[in-house]
């Protein structure tokens, strides 16, 4: 007989009249809920956890498209939707809610599944309730399963009892079900640690603890994302160095594109908090901004810039900190400074300065840099500026990162150059160099390579003595510690072989083993590789290949749409005339600057990445303007304050010919055919989603102005350095900080993004499958941070595609024939080329194909150097910092952070 009940919450309180009698001795309860809360079971947990199966599906914020990518995909954003409570007012304020549905959660009774927002059903609620005695019932309402739903909102409800009735919402049930995703144990654990919460004070916390009690709450945990596994290896090995050795001395030279930025800046930010000192970053003045963006974005800290032109400080929303001059330098308002190395290579007012200072942690990012002068003068062994002043800089210093994915760039000895730097101070490191073998590279290469072993004991003995390892490397040091009486933070001893005990002598005879100072010694001791390969056939890292178009080796026929002449784009003759202007002016220059050089690769390549950029970059030369974050702005300044008629006369044509109305950029031309018209995989590009690099904000700016017009109604996102970013449509453009273009590509709002390399660090956009460089970096490190933001975790394509824009008969045309002939595994296209390529390499094709040939020699003789102590599996379960739940309040952080040096 059908029976059907109406609920009115008017009428009576539905808590007491309903659900909790429903359940009770019930054998499975089958729920369409809304979307999933922590209130969930706050009513009935009693009941609930007394039923022997419970299922309920939910809504989500789930995307169609990331549900069928992976379960990283999905378990991030569900994550980020969850993390929208702020934690510690959740676990104030309903601890014991998180506690029970936890423990319902992880009884195996309870099943929980979610389905993608395209089935959105936030107010088609119901559900199937089995009772002891085999019979249903089932219910229809708009009331969720919260005491507020039950007890305080106006709410509905009916009952059916009949079969017709309880098969009909089963069968609704059993169909989202089967569309349904479970959810995630990251959910499951957040829950648990939110239960578990407490805030903790800095004194409160051990070292082993103090990352995770940082992180655990910052942006990047947050955000249902995390530092990789090597990354937090990486500040484990930077604690436990500082402990070891009273200081930490680390020179990380992972490959491109496997994050060094966050392993420096989350080691850099863990010594702040310790009290160790100032931090000092320095890096290329057009990282400056990334490093800032990447350490307030990821890991929610603050940290100023130094305008190297305008010698203020910036701050992360960049609002300038008044200065009253070079001076201020030493006076950051922040705890972490960030600083220009083309002011050190300069030799600038405030190198001086920088080298009064003392410091808590300095990071050197591209290290490789800092190096000798080489060539053929007086002056080939010299140290560089740069290496000059980290080579001072390392006695004022407690802890010293250096950051390069390219531990050496010309010769091997560059690598000893830089365990220089790290021993300064520190002697540790490579020892007391008069005393010592290892500084010797010529003698020691052969020794860390394993191909030579020392002729007896007593040989192997100046290696081990100086520096004699820390006791926790191997047991052979603890025991040589031991009965030598030597404390802990000793890493030297005199004392000669002859003057050792037998026992001594015998446990020095174990160092002759095959291999043993292959694995024990400076190089590998104080110098982190991992290699994208590796990490890859390990699964840490998502195996994604990389489609290059135009593909030399495919016709121009097949870019019907495009005008290739080869790997180029036919250009016009304003164009031509310009780009002759352009070279005529750097051959005026050069009769009477040294800075002729630089100007020439400044001039051209801003000139090959657009007709906007390059009369831009004219017309700003011609009102003598210093082009911003460039490291050579001194140079730059005194070559524009003198400019010639002549000069002068070279600029204006060039901004004369690109302004003229026939002056049709063809980069615009291909950009819309890619977009609109080729098809990889049945669709065109902006379907698969894509981003759009430059290098210039200037040609950022002018190619999404452009763009909205000939895509009506289609939005783009502009990503660009701090108050720089927007968003067109059609003819408008508004403002709009840098996250809410990620999310809106995250949410699939945007699906074109034209963004420029200063701020490219923190954008995640596995959601677009394409990229287009419109015009090419000469540096291949910042080709594969380009790839980097698409080829992730998460991208849906197992090959994206990658479109690479030059002008034809320029110079970026023949630095971009020789690339290309390296770009040949899909899998690893940057694997055959250096990460940074020098201006002098490009005067010519000839001298560019044999320097690239040089470089990729010596990288191969020096990999062995790096094949051996870091190709170990790292495990993915340890330290994972998202479970952490004595935790240092987030304000806490920040505000010891935001104390001025």
């Amino acid at each position: 007989m059908t029976e059907i009940r109406r609920f009115s919450s008017r009428r009576e309180r539905l808590d007491h009249a309903f659900l909790s009698a429903r359940l009770k001795e019930a054998q499975s309860y089958k729920r369409i809920a809304g979307y999933f809360r922590s209130s969930i079971f706050e009513l009935v947990g009693e009941e609930i956890a007394a039923v022997p199966k419970v299922q309920i599906v939910c809504n989500s914020e789930l995307d169609a498209a990331d549900v069928v990518v992976s379960k990283h995909v999905r378990e991030t954003a569900l994550k980020e939707r969850w993390n929208e409570a702020p934690s510690e007012v959740e676990a104030l304020l309903h601890r014991e809610r998180y506690r029970r549905l936890y423990d319902l959660l992880a009884s195996g009774r309870v099943e929980i599944r979610v389905v993608p927002k395209d089935r959105v059903f936030v107010h088609g609620k119901a559900g199937v309730i089995e009772g002891a005695d085999g019979s249903k019932t089932c219910f229809l309402g708009s009331i969720n399963e919260t005491r507020s739903a039950f007890a305080q909102n106006y709410e509905i409800l009916w009952e059916d009892t009949s079969e017709e009735g309880v098969t009909w919402v089963e069968e609704e049930f059993e169909a989202l079900w089967k569309d349904a995703y479970p959810l995630p144990d990251a959910i499951i654990e957040e829950i648990k640690r939110v239960a578990d919460r407490v805030e903790i004070r800095f004194e409160e916390a051990t070292l082993e603890e103090l990352p995770a009690a940082a992180l655990a709450e910052s942006p990047i945990y947050r955000g249902g994302e995390q530092l990789q596994p090597w990354q937090r290896s990486f500040v484990t090995m930077f604690l436990q160095h500082r402990e070891t050795y009273g200081k930490a001395r680390l020179l990380l030279a992972d490959e491109v594109g496997v994050g060094k930025t966050l392993s420096l800046a989350a080691s850099a930010m863990i010594s702040a908090l310790l009290d160790d000192g100032p931090v000092l970053i320095l890096c290329p003045s057009t990282l400056t901004v990334q490093w800032q963006v990447e350490m307030m974005d990821k890991l929610g800290i603050p940290s100023a810039v130094w305008s190297s032109t305008k010698k203020e400080w910036i701050d992360p929303k960049g609002h300038i900190v008044k200065t009253r001059g070079p001076e201020d330098i030493k006076r950051c308002p922040f705890r972490i400074a960030i600083v220009s190395t083309g002011l050190i290579v300069h030799d600038s007012e405030e190198r001086r300065y920088l080298l009064e200072c003392k410091y808590g942690s300095v990071v050197l990012d591209e290290a490789h840099k800092a190096r000798r002068h080489g060539g053929l003068g007086p002056k080939k062994e010299e140290p560089n500026n740069l290496l000059d002043f980290m080579l001072r800089i390392g006695p004022r210093t407690r802890n010293l990162l250096l950051g390069t994915a390219t531990p050496i760039q010309t010769e091997v000895r560059e690598l000893w150059d830089l365990l220089r730097i790290l021993n300064a101070g520190a002697d540790f490191v490579l020892g007391r160099e008069l005393f010592g073998r290892w500084p010797e590279w010529e003698r020691a290469l052969p020794v860390v390579k394993g191909e030579e072993t020392p002729a007896d004991e007593k040989d192997v003995w100046e290696w081990l003595r100086n520096p004699l390892p820390p006791a926790r490397e191997d047991a052979l040091f603890a025991t040589l510690r031991l009965q030598l009486g030597l404390p802990d933070q000793t890493f030297f001893t005199d004392r000669g072989f002859g003057s050792l005990g037998f026992l001594e002598q015998q446990a020095v005879a174990q160092a002759l083993a095959p291999g043993f100072l292959r694995e024990h010694n400076p190089i590998v001791r104080h110098t982190v590789l991992r290699r994208r390969q590796t990490l890859e056939n390990t699964g840490l890292l998502e195996r994604v290949g990389v489609d290059i178009h135009p593909d030399p080796d495919t016709s121009a026929a097949a870019y019907a749409g495009v005008g290739f002449s080869g790997l180029g784009l036919l250009t016009n003759l304003p164009f031509d005339l310009a780009y002759q202007a352009a070279e005529a002016f750097t051959a005026a220059l050069k009769k009477r600057t040294k800075a002729a050089g630089f100007m020439k690769t400044l001039l051209l390549q801003r000139i090959c990445s657009s007709f906007a950029s390059g009369r831009s970059t004219a017309e700003r030369m011609l009102r003598r303007e210093v082009l911003d974050d460039e490291e050579q702005a001194k140079d730059i300044e005194e070559a524009l304050s003198a400019l010639t008629p002549d000069e002068a006369g070279y600029l204006r044509t060039i901004a004369a010919e690109l302004a003229r109305p026939e002056a049709r950029d063809p980069k615009l031309a291909a950009v819309r055919y890619f977009l609109t018209e080729h098809r990889t995989e049945g669709k065109t590009w902006l379907e698969h989603g894509c981003i759009v690099f430059s290098q210039y904000y200037d040609t950022v700016y002018s190619l999404g102005a452009e763009l909205a017009k000939l895509l009506p109604g289609e939005p783009v996102g502009v990503y660009a350095g701090a108050g720089k970013s927007g968003m067109f449509r059609g003819d408008d453009f508004a403002s709009v900080g840098r996250d809410e273009i990620k999310n809106s590509v995250k949410k699939r709002e945007i699906r074109l993004v034209v963004a420029t390399d200063a701020a490219c660090e923190g954008l995640n956009l596995q959601t677009l499958g394409t990229l287009i460089n419109v015009d090419l970096p000469w540096n291949p490190a910042r080709l594969e941070q380009r790839l980097g933001r698409i080829k992730r975790f998460g991208q849906a394509r197992r090959t994206v595609d990658m479109l690479n824009l030059v002008y034809h008969d320029t110079q970026d045309e023949k630095v971009y024939q020789v690339l290309s002939r390296r770009m040949k595994d899909r899998y690893d296209i940057l694997g055959g080329l250096p990460d940074t390529i020098e201006d002098d390499w490009t005067e010519s094709v000839e001298k560019l194909e044999e320097m690239m040939d040089e470089y990729i020699h010596l990288r191969q003789k020096a990999h062995d150097v790096f094949e051996m102590r870091y190709q170990e599996s790292i495990d993915p379960d340890k330290d994972r910092w998202e479970l952490c739940s004595k935790v240092l309040a987030r304000r806490d952080v920040v505000d010891r952070l935001s104390a001025p040096w």
